[in-house]
């Protein structure tokens, strides 16, 4: 019997010394080898803004009358001039309705003698707003449509952000209702008076969409592209390969729109994972393979987007530096070290 439990008792503790072992083995760090390269760096912040047209132009009639008939729908493109509506004053609406009980000779008599009133657009543009129908009854205060010249993006900037940015300034936009479209805009105006929203200093941004492409993402233009020596295809044929759409057709009065602006940006620097670098608060260093031998090195960095750290000291281009492999996976959507835009998480919805 004793020795049942002497056996049994081994067995044990030799299997406790194997689960121990194995531990210790699979504990053991995994590392990623990466090598130091040249790169650029692009620091983004991000707003939200709203689909507005540049000027809102509400079409009202001179007299009060009844609408015979309206020549345009919605979404429909105008010019400045172009007949867009007839109405009849309420003189000549009874004594048409009078002219008809009598028969319909004396209908088109009348038609012909007293005619309407043409409502005349008074600007190129597009209708945006279609409230009446032939038949209704308008005042001078009613309006029949509404135009806009063209839609732009209105957005408000953090005034700790509106250094980054510059009139002309190429930005990316892209639709909630759109996820899969993005398309540049241009910056035309910054406002000089300041605007509190929630206790937060702001500046209105105008901004004019310029490209859409299908391709989901940022567009080309607005990323620095280091082109490969053995690369022969140009950017314009490129983007001549996308398919293309028309802004005006997706673009809505009232859509929210994200805008990604650019902060800072560097090229041609040492790069690195941020997720390679350690921290301790005194200093900053890597782990870089020298042969057989793991050397902890210690490093200087500069700018960082949260992905990507720029090395300014401590390394150079061609260097090998382990990261733990676990350090490696989560890499690939670190967090953002830039501080947040409060107006971005007072507009998300």
């Amino acid at each position: 019997m004793k020795k049942k439990i002497i056996v049994i008792t081994s067995i044990l503790v030799l299997l406790g010394i194997f689960v121990l072992l194995n531990k210790k083995l699979s504990s053991k760090p995994q590392f990623k080898e990466i090598e130091v390269v040249k790169g650029d760096i692009i620091s983004t912040f991000r707003i939200s803004g709203t689909i507005e047209p540049r000027n809102r132009l509400a079409i009202r009639p001179q007299i009060a009358g009844r609408i015979e008939d309206i020549l345009v729908s919605e979404g429909e493109k105008v010019k400045k001039g172009q007949i867009i509506a007839w109405l009849s004053s309420q003189e000549r609406a009874a004594l048409l309705d009078i002219a008809k009980s009598q028969g319909e000779q004396e209908y088109k008599k009348w038609q012909e003698i007293y005619k309407p009133t043409p409502i005349i657009a008074p600007l190129d543009g597009f209708i945006i707003v279609r409230d009446k129908e032939p038949g209704q009854t308008v005042t001078t205060a009613d309006h029949i449509v509404v135009m806009a010249d063209e839609l732009i993006i209105k957005a408000y900037v953090d005034e700790t952000d509106l250094r980054y940015v510059k009139l002309n300034q190429l930005v990316n936009c892209s639709l909630d209702a759109y996820p899969d479209v993005s398309f540049l805009g241009k910056v035309e105006h910054i406002a000089y008076e300041s605007t509190l929203i929630n206790n937060v200093t702001v500046y209105e941004l105008k901004i004019k969409p310029i490209l859409a492409t299908h391709k989901p993402g940022v567009p080309k233009e607005f990323h620095f592209i280091r082109q490969r020596k053995n690369k022969k295809e140009t950017l314009q044929q490129k983007e001549k390969s996308k398919p293309q759409i028309s802004i005006s057709s997706i673009l809505r009065s009232g859509m929210t729109a994200t805008i990604e602006i650019i902060a800072e940006e560097k090229k041609d620097i040492l790069i690195l994972p941020t997720s390679a670098i350690q921290d301790t608060g005194k200093e900053k260093y890597v782990l870089t393979k020298k042969g057989k031998r793991v050397i902890k090195q210690q490093i200087e960095t500069g700018m960082s987007n949260g992905k990507n750290t720029e090395i300014t000291s401590g390394l150079t281009e061609g260097d090998i530096v382990l990261i733990p492999q676990t350090s490696f996976k989560s890499s690939s959507n670190p967090t953002r070290t830039r501080r947040p835009n409060p107006m971005s998480a007072f507009f998300r919805r």
